[in-house]
């Protein structure tokens, strides 16, 4: 097959979940022996044209100089490129930007789309935006041949609000064995002596209640909040919790290998996300043997179970913090690793993606001999 994926901003990852997702299943597809084609911002910073076996097509991409109305352009100069290329499958990584450009979608291939997460809920949007965004989702649903739902949250919302079937297909993380305790060095902490955040810094990831817990629990042991925090939302976070030096804003970390290592010496690793599907960075704190604590609600719970402690609220955060360890909880972590190796390994991930694409194509062909 000629597979093309939309939606990120590119591959190797240097951004988030998207691009981690595209990064393994493009060089699993090329590896099956398909023609694959990944689509790059132009500033990208790796600048090849292949990457283990991937075709990268660089295009125009604004964002750095007009903000959020640059992945629109961007999402367009792909889908015009995508017109000229022959494939049989193209598989959208979100739809936000993307959809409304569904009329100029080619009309040859299959149009596959992974809904991601409710989009229009993030608060950092304003009321006429999360109403854009509404209209972008319905429009998604509309234009695609086939959905992928990466929850079963998003899977049932999806058929109670459009009648529309999707595919649950979640994440997948790798299981995390080769530790290397030296990696704290770099990062000045201590095995097991320090707790982590690991998110993008927004405002419905619960960053700011996870850090109003912390001063409320008045302890001493260092928070690493690891995230770009050169924003808006994160200069207002560095500036509210500047007193307190036991948290720490370390920026962005794209080095998988350190993310394993500090989320597998962490003391606690909070996850805030409330809005979104089946979250990377959750999977890869389970395949990390991560303690985790994470914000109360269905998307996370329906990955978690009851290996977890959960918070609703700063008060929560702080009561955890005071009575919570690590070394108290070793069976939540052997069952969050255990999860990743049945249910959540990329291995069966890429796999079910791939059946996907071959029973689509094989449906399509079906209905054209028709």
């Amino acid at each position: 097959m000629k597979i093309a994926i939309l939606g990120t901003r590119g591959v190797p990852n240097h951004y988030g979940g998207f691009e981690q997702f595209a990064d393994f299943f493009s060089v699993f597809l090329a590896q099956k022996g398909h023609e694959v084609y990944v689509y790059n911002s132009h500033n990208h910073p790796y600048q090849e044209k292949t990457y283990k076996g991937v075709h990268i097509l660089h295009q125009y991409d604004p964002e750095y100089k007009i903000g959020t109305a640059g992945q629109f352009i961007y999402d367009l100069n792909c889908i015009l490129d995508s017109r000229k290329r022959n494939f049989d499958i193209i598989l959208q990584l979100g739809y936000t930007s993307s959809s409304v450009w569904y009329f100029l979608l080619p009309q040859k291939p299959l149009i596959i789309t992974n809904m991601d997460g409710l989009e229009w809920k993030r608060t950092k949007y304003s009321k006429p935006v999360q109403n854009v965004l509404k209209f972008a989702e319905k429009l998604a649903v509309k234009s695609s041949d086939h959905l992928v739902s990466d929850s079963i949250g998003i899977q049932k919302y999806i058929f109670d609000k459009y009648q529309k079937n999707s595919t649950y297909i979640a994440y997948g993380a790798h299981p995390f064995l080769n530790t290397d305790v030296s990696v704290l060095d770099t990062y000045e902490v201590k095995p097991y002596a320090f707790n982590m955040i690991l998110a993008r810094l927004e405002p419905e990831n619960n960053i700011e209640t996870i850090l109003d817990g912390i001063v409320l629990s008045k302890t001493e042991t260092p928070l690493l909040v690891i995230g770009n925090h050169n924003t808006k939302f994160g200069t207002y976070l560095k500036n509210k919790f500047n007193n307190w030096p036991q948290i720490r804003f370390v920026g962005g970390i794209y080095n998988l290998n350190h993310l394993d290592n500090l989320r597998y010496f962490s003391n606690l690793y909070f996850h805030g996300h409330s809005v979104g599907g089946t979250n990377p960075s959750l999977l890869e704190a389970m395949a990390s043997k991560a303690l985790i604590l994470a914000h109360n609600n269905i998307f996370n719970k329906a990955i978690l179970k009851e290996n977890a402690y959960y918070f609703d609220n700063s008060e929560d955060v702080k009561n955890l913090i005071l009575k919570i360890k690590k070394n108290d909880n070793l069976q939540f972590i052997e069952n969050n690793f255990l999860a990743i190796a049945e249910e959540f390994n990329w291995n069966l991930i890429n796999d079910q993606y791939l059946q996907l694409f071959e029973k689509s194509i094989s449906e399509n062909q079906q209905l054209r001999a028709k």
